[in-house]
């Protein structure tokens, strides 16, 4: 959209939010970058740049608005709905591969070379893998600065900078302030009376509809696992550098996010997994708007509008979870999870009580004795491939996975029919456009709408509703009263 000069200039004068994240604006008599929405004086048109991406404007020589802090926009919807390499390589930098594992692990993922992501990167959004991941480092600092009591040393290398003296001058070049006068701006907020944990608010796009988000997690949630309390939902997350447990509660206008971290090394690649399983990157109008062009879907739609698809913060995790509740309740499927849970979860201590493990490894569940799975044998075989698959590595579910490759994989593994692969690709490789056309609540409600009921006709009617059909999934499940569409009371 950046290139689009005219249409940025009007959401840029109109202070239009619904842009924030889609592109970043330039000031070139300030030198300074801001968020369409800034709710400064919009500078003279002839005096705007556009860039694609926060990283873009950094390595143009500008530095981010004290205001509207650019670097607190929600992530672009581009990055969530398409499939192609520049996507894949968004969604990998955003989880830290290339803290992790630098430019070369990144390309390995990926299955191309540096020299074409490089390109690619530069091409679209501006900025390389190493300028991109440098943007998020800063934005990390600025998280741990405003919100920790930690020596900045400690915290130079948490964000994750190699040198101090690169922390300081990133930190100063981005935001025209060290990183003592950030925190001696910052406002000191409690904690809430846990010891340890980071306090953060995960902005979205208006409108969210957190009723079918939050309690399809609640209703689903593995004991020991997730819980939901006091109006928040709570669990535990397996991070690359030690375990962690988020609480997340809606807000009118953002989430509340509460991190226990056993390394803050881990806080850029929570973040990103609790955006991505809470869908806070959708562009619901742009959905909506698309779903409202069906008459008999619009009623749906304008009654709770900015459904979003809850998904996963384990790709694997939601895999095995898929093949436990098949043809089962959803009650069935908890405990079945639960029991894994208990005898091969990884113990967690949550000083808040309530969670006591982290979802078995596919490793863990790989050395399961078949015999003692409390399921009948046609779906033990499933179960006991898909983990075999997934801990030798045949088999990769991940941010960076091919949607359509990795269809063709879980297809051809024993068990595995249409429904399991496209609840998988939606609600954890998260295509926006899956669709369960065969899924029984889905056809129910087509039937009371006057839609088509058949899993063809209906396929074929949905084709107007692409490519936003696991949205439509949404609307469809919402008919119905199960718990999955209500916020736990």
């Amino acid at each position: 959209m950046y290139t689009e000069t005219e249409r940025c200039v009007r959401a840029v004068q109109s202070k239009d939010a619904r842009f924030d994240g889609w592109f970043f604006t330039a000031v070139t008599t300030t030198r300074i970058y801001c968020r369409p929405s800034c709710p400064v004086v919009p500078p003279k048109p002839e005096n705007m740049t556009f860039h694609p991406s926060a990283a873009a404007c950094q390595q143009a020589g500008f530095r981010a608005c004290k205001r509207c802090r650019p670097d607190t926009s929600p992530g672009s919807p581009e990055w969530n709905q398409r499939a192609d390499l520049v996507a894949r390589a968004m969604r990998l930098i955003a989880d830290g591969v290339v803290d992790r594992e630098g430019v070369p692990g990144l390309a390995t993922r990926l299955g191309y070379s540096t020299r074409q992501i490089e390109r690619q990167l530069l091409a679209e959004l501006g900025a390389g893998p190493l300028a991109l991941a440098r943007a998020q480092r800063a934005q990390t600092a600025r998280i741990l600065i405003e919100t920790t009591e930690l020596p900045m040393a400690d915290l130079a290398f948490a964000a994750g900078f190699s040198a101090i003296r690169t922390f300081n001058d990133t930190v100063r070049e981005v935001f025209a302030l060290s990183p003592s006068e950030l925190r001696a701006r910052a406002p000191r907020k409690s904690v809430g009376g846990t010891p340890g944990a980071l306090v953060l608010r995960l902005p979205f796009r208006v409108p969210l509809n957190p009723d079918n988000l939050f309690g399809h997690l609640a209703a689903t949630a593995v004991p020991g696992v997730e819980e939901w309390r006091d109006g928040s939902y709570r669990r535990t997350l397996r991070l690359p550098y030690g375990p962690g447990i988020v609480t997340l509660t809606p807000r009118p206008d953002h989430i509340a996010c509460r991190l226990m971290l056993g390394d803050l090394r881990d806080l850029t690649v929570a973040i990103s997994r609790c955006r991505r399983m809470l869908d806070l990157d959708a562009d619901p109008v742009a959905i909506d708007d698309q779903l409202r062009t069906d008459p008999l879907l619009a009623p749906l739609v304008d009654k709770a509008p900015g459904r979003r698809v809850p998904r996963t913060v384990d790709e694997a995790e939601f895999a095995v979870r898929a093949v436990l509740g098949q043809q089962v309740s959803t009650a069935a499927a908890r405990t079945h999870a639960g029991r894994l849970v208990t005898a091969h979860g990884d113990p967690v201590d949550d000083p808040e009580g309530g969670l006591t493990h982290l979802f078995p490894s596919p490793e863990a569940l790989a050395a399961v004795d078949p015999g003692a799975l409390a399921m009948p044998r046609t779906r033990r075989t499933t179960f006991t491939t898909l983990v075999s698959e997934l801990a030798e590595g045949r088999l990769q579910l991940g941010v960076e996975t091919d949607w359509t490759e990795t269809r063709a994989r879980l297809l051809a593994l024993p068990g595995f029919g249409p429904w399991t692969v496209d609840v998988i690709a939606m609600r954890a490789l998260g295509d926006p456009d899956a669709f369960l056309p065969t899924d029984l609540g889905i056809r129910r409600a087509a039937q009371e709408l006057g839609l088509p009921s058949t899993p063809a006709a209906l396929t074929a009617r949905a084709a107007a509703w692409r490519p936003w059909r696991a949205y439509a999934v949404q609307y469809l499940w919402a008919t119905d009263s199960h718990p999955i569409n209500f916020l736990p009371a």
